[in-house]
Order: C-alpha cells, then structure tokens, then sequence
C-alpha cells in the first residue's frame, strides 16, 4: 500500500479513536490495492464498518490535485453488509475479500467472518439460483425498456442494465463473485465455462453506434444466459392430484372461445385462448403430460378453428386423465349434479 493510502487510513483512525470511539468496529482494504491492480491513478475502495449512525461523519470525498485522483471514503453499517450477503449482485468483494487493517471491536470482527462463511454457504446451496432467476428477470425489464428507448444513448443506458444482470447471473450461476475491477470482467469471466461468443458479444455491445444492432446483440446475450443457466426439473407423473383440472379448463374458457367464433370477436378468442394455453403450460411445467403450444395453432382468421382446436387439446388433456384414473364428472342436468353432490360427502 502506497504512503498516499496509509495516510488516508491513518487519519480515519485516527479521527475516530479522537471524535466517535465507539463508533467504528473495524476499518478493511479491498479493491485494487489489496489485487495488485492499483496504478497511479488508482483511488481507495475502504470498508469502514460503523455500530452507529455518529461514525457516518467519518465519510468523506476529496480530489488531490497533485495526484489528480479522486477519493469517496463511505462508511458501511451492519444493514448494509448483511443485504450483500444475500447476493442479489456478484459484486460483493467488500464483504467477503476486504483485508482488516484496523480492529476496534472484535465482536464485530468474528461476526464479519461468520457472515463471510454464511455467504459461502448461501453461494454453493441452490438458493443462489433463485438470485440468478432475478437478475435475468431484471436483464429482461432493461431489454423491454432499450426496446421503447428513442435515442442512442439511452438505448445504451438501459444496455448497460442487461449486461450488468447478466454477468452478475452468470457468476452466480458458478457460486462466484467479482474480486477485481471492471477493466478485469472479462478476466474473471474467462474463467468460466461461457462460451467466447457471449465475451464477444459484450463487448460489441458496448462499441456498437447502432441501436438497433444494440437491441440485437442484448437478445442474443439474454437467450444465451437463459439457456446456459437452464436447470431442467424433475417432473412428476401425472395423478390423482390433478383432478378437477379438466372440468377447470372447460369452464373457464371453452364457451367463451365459442362464443367469441359466433360474434367474430377476435380479441376474445385469443384471450380465452391464451390463458387456456398458460393454465396448461403450468400443469405441464410440474408433471410429465407432454407440451401443449396451443397457440402456435391459433387461427385469427377463422375463430371456428379455434373451438376445434379447444376441443382437440381437451380431448388429449382427458386422455391424460384417464389414464390415472380420473373420471370427469359429467352430469345429464343439474338435477343429477345436486343430487350426486348431496350424496356424496
């Protein structure tokens, strides 16, 4: 650490010991100057953990002129340190890599290290693929909005989010977290096993004067995360669990796809039909029933077709049912249905 560093340090200490002793737990060091990737202009990335809101007046930001670097000194509480444990970025090398230069508390110091081996934990269970599922669902949200953006820059803005979500889901994926600086991404990344296109298509990204080459490239990234974080789950056989569905799916929408090919009401008919498509999609999603892609046979043009194709995908739907044992309850009028419903407790 240069002496520039050590000065700094040495007066954050020294300020805290003289004006708020209770307020610091302890001071670490991450970021180029522990990595070996500091340079002339390298500023100073600190972890100054305080137990009370006094040791915020610690913070500050400063420029040297003779150096020409800027420096933000902030102070990071419990609260702080225990939402990035949570990993909903991969950007958390404060937390788990800071170098403890200067120990006040060392309560707070063996509480920092439980918290880092908590985070390990949390980054080789499974739970950290829920985060991952996030960050791509935030990659998308950014996409949709670089989509309706109308001018360049902010096209490269919201670009900007997709690729941050996704090389933060990436290095998730592999219960990894960033350690060094952004001129280094690319190196940390080569150390999974991503393909040189997505690396590629990064940093064409980023040199891109095109908008809409821009869109493009973040489709591609986004269908690529998708499909290199895709864990297939297991799905269980279809049973007894499923009963009712059947009569579920005919009620809510079968008559209104009818109805909508009687009055030639187009929206209504895809409506009816999409949603006829996502409740089977579910139910497929958990049990081996096969895949049900409805509306790849939606047909605007003739709704007459889609009661066809309703009754079709039903049909193949009750089969399912059969085969378990299912029986469709039918009844001849309501007569019989209040009856049977009485009857049977």
């Amino acid at each position: 650490m240069n002496t520039v560093n050590r000065k700094i340090i040495n007066a954050i200490i020294e300020k805290a010991e003289s004006l708020y002793p209770d307020s610091v737990a302890l001071i670490g060091a991450y970021g180029s100057v522990t990595t070996g990737d500091d340079y002339a202009k390298s500023d100073l990335d600190l972890l100054i953990l305080i137990q009370d809101e006094e040791g915020r007046k610690l913070g500050t930001g400063f420029i040297l002129n003779d150096s020409g670097v800027g420096y933000d000194i902030y102070c990071t509480d419990w609260n702080n340190l225990h939402h990035e444990a949570q990993c909903h970025h991969a950007h958390i090398s404060k937390l788990m890599v800071s170098e403890v230069i200067y120990v006040k508390n060392q309560k707070a110091y063996a509480e920092l290290c439980k918290l880092r081996e908590e985070t390990k934990l949390f980054l080789e269970s499974d739970e950290r693929f829920q985060r991952v599922n996030e960050l791509i669902t935030k990659a998308k949200v950014a996409y949709a909005d670089a989509l309706l953006c109308n001018t360049l820059g902010q096209v490269r803005l919201k670009a900007f989010g997709v690729m941050d979500c996704l090389l933060n889901a990436v290095m998730l994926y592999h219960g990894k977290y960033f350690r060094l600086g952004v001129k280094r991404t690319f190196d940390e990344i080569a150390n999974l096993p991503v393909s040189d296109e997505f690396s590629d298509n990064m940093r064409k990204t980023a040199a891109s004067k095109d908008a809409s080459e821009i869109r493009d490239l973040l489709k591609s990234l986004i269908l690529y995360v998708e499909k290199y974080v895709h864990q297939e789950k297991p799905k269980a056989d279809p049973s007894a669990v499923l009963t009712g569905t059947y009569e579920e799916l005919y009620s809510n929408w079968r008559n209104k796809v009818e109805q909508a090919a009687n009055k030639n009401d187009v929206f209504s008919s895809f409506v009816n039909m999409c949603c006829f498509n996502y409740m089977l999609s579910d139910i497929s999603a958990e049990f081996n029933i096969g895949d049900y892609n409805i509306m790849d046979e939606y047909n605007p043009e003739r709704l007459t077709d889609n009661v066809l194709i309703y009754d079709k995908y039903l049909e193949e739907y009750e089969k399912v049912c059969n085969k378990v044992g299912i029986k469709i309850k039918r009844f001849s009028d309501v007569d019989a249905f209040v009856a049977d419903y009485l009857e049977n407790q």
